[in-house]
């Protein structure tokens, strides 16, 4: 038997207020949808991992998910079940017998629930991870309270929601005229299925809202209690050319910084200070100056490498501090993006971005213009108890 997971993300997220879909923010560093898709990447029970996207978000998508091995999105529709419906149908194209639908936006589903609604399949039709209400349900109306609701056998549902794939495909084409199915289990129920309740986890938001933004990044950054810090260094010679590139954005200038790759010595050195920080060697050893392969290289796949290295630790990039030694060009000018390149090319907020620069008062070899250099700190965090 094969089990399949599909994950929705084809939504906006309007109430969390953001510039880009809440899928597709920075979560500790980490793209909420990268976590979500991990949660099912990585556990043995699940054979593949079907994402479902708004036509539009390809390119967050594949930014989002860059290091995982999945097939190609499917496109979603105007509605949540529009967009599970198609993903169902794609998904038919490769026959799984059970499916888990869940909702891009809960990153934190463990693997035991995972685990309880494949196991509630075995005898059910459909099984969904719930938590029972716990909090006295008032009844309101013009902000007042007009009753009180008993709570007995009330349930919050959560995601994922499982399915033999069949039936809940059947179901879901069954109730494509229905606009008012809230979720999966809805639909089934709808069709004549039984659905088992089985146990979810208050630790399994859902993140809505800025609130619960902050409050999911507190969650994670508190289980990353092994703090790391470190340092980076590089210098580049000047030599005619066409343009400077730092921190990932080409600077106007007759000159150029010349090196086996396109010597961006900010990137060489943040990319050290985060090898520093993991206790993993240096930059020379992940891409030695004698591959060709690396011959003219922009120094950004430098950098989403040891920031992959950071995640694959579950680890969050909390700050990187980068100093720049040059006579010229002015840096001033283009701080601003180089802040959003690095941040983007991270991750993470730009506030966790700082970029400085500074000369030598005319000595040495930045003073002479013969060369430019940097300094970088990069501060990280790591699951582990802190020494």
């Amino acid at each position: 038997m094969t089990t399949f997971a599909l994950i929705v993300a084809a939504g906006r997220g309007e109430r969390l207020g953001a510039g880009r879909p809440k899928q597709y923010l920075p979560l500790a560093g980490v793209p909420i949808l990268a976590r979500t898709v991990a949660a099912f990447a990585r556990h043995p029970r699940i054979d593949s991992v079907q994402v479902v996207i708004r036509p539009g978000d390809e390119a967050l998508y594949e930014e989002a998910v860059r290091g995982f091995a999945l097939p190609a999105p499917v496109a979603g529709g105007a509605s949540r079940q529009e967009s599970v419906r198609r993903g169902l149908d794609a998904l038919d194209l490769h026959k799984p017998t059970r499916v888990l639908i869940h909702d891009a936006a809960r990153p934190f589903v463990s693997a035991a629930a995972i685990d309880r609604v494949i196991d509630a399949l075995e005898t059910e039709p459909g099984a969904i991870a719930a938590v029972p209400v716990a909090d006295t349900l008032k009844r309101g109306s013009e902000g007042r309270i007009a009753g009180t609701v008993d709570r007995s056998g009330l349930w919050r549902a959560q995601t994922p929601q499982g399915f033999h794939f069949d039936a809940i495909r059947a179901a879901h084409h069954a109730a494509a005229t229905r606009a008012d199915l809230t979720d999966d289990a809805a639909v089934a129920e709808l069709a004549g299925l039984d659905v088992a309740l089985v146990a979810g986890d208050e630790g399994n938001m859902k993140i809505t809202t800025a609130e619960d933004l902050a409050r999911a990044e507190g969650i994670l950054l508190a289980g990353l209690s092994d703090l790391r810090v470190g340092s980076g260094y590089d210098v580049h010679r000047l030599v005619p050319g066409d343009g400077v590139w730092l921190c990932g954005v080409k600077l106007p200038s007759d000159r150029k910084l010349d090196g086996h790759s396109d010597a961006d010595v900010a990137l060489h050195a943040i990319v050290d200070a985060i090898l520093g920080a993991l206790g993993d060697g240096d930059i020379g050893q992940h891409f030695p100056p004698s591959d060709a392969t690396w011959k003219g290289a922009p120094s950004r796949l430098f950098l989403e490498h040891a920031a992959s290295l950071v995640r694959a630790r579950s680890g969050a990039i909390a700050h990187i501090d980068v100093t720049i030694v040059c006579e010229r060009p002015k840096v001033s000018p283009h701080r601003a993006a180089m802040r959003a390149t690095l941040a983007s090319l991270l991750g993470i907020g730009e506030d966790r971005v700082s970029v400085k620069a500074t000369t030598t008062e005319g000595l040495g070899l930045t003073g002479r213009g013969e060369g430019i250099a940097a300094q970088a700190v990069a501060t990280i965090r790591l699951p582990g108890a802190a020494l």
